[in-house]
């Protein structure tokens, strides 16, 4: 452990205290390390969060929608429950939850979705409640038919 000095007495090089000054550059790889992780975490989550209740919907030829303000969901299963979002509710449950979701927005976009096997009426019931509610903007949804030659996912 050696260092110089000066014809005085005094240490020269690094070992003075007034010669030492921070590291003023900025690393940015830690920053870009955590930023390629979130988004591969978001990437692979994202498919996921669709709604969850398997619904068998009708097919339509009718033009998709594409609109990027995310909608509320009402699903009504094949037994005829109804679910806002993932979460089953009664019919006279329903527009109380949905004016407190939305905060009595009434033209927040509600999409209906009704299993093919149910009746039709069941879904005009839920759909005429959310009306009389307030809500302007109502949409029934429906998958596109697949094309023939093409096999079924299931």
């Amino acid at each position: 452990m050696a260092f110089q000095t000066n014809g005085n007495g005094r240490s020269t090089g690094r070992a003075q205290r007034g010669r030492y000054r921070a590291m003023s550059e900025i690393n940015v790889t830690p920053f870009v390390d955590v930023m390629l992780v979130l988004l591969i975490v978001f990437m692979i989550t994202a498919p996921l969060l669709t709604v969850g209740v398997p619904v068998d919907l009708p097919k339509t030829r009718a033009a998709s929608l594409s609109d990027t303000d995310e909608p509320l969901v009402v699903t009504v299963n094949a037994s005829g429950s109804i679910f806002l979002q993932e979460y089953e509710t009664p019919l006279e449950n329903l527009v109380p939850r949905l004016v407190a979701v939305t905060g009595a927005n009434p033209g927040i976009k509600i999409f209906v979705r009704g299993d093919k096997a149910i009746h039709y009426g069941r879904v005009m019931e839920v759909m005429g409640a959310i009306s009389a509610a307030g809500f302007k903007r109502v949409s029934l949804m429906a998958e596109l038919p697949k094309p023939p030659g093409a096999k079924s996912q299931r």
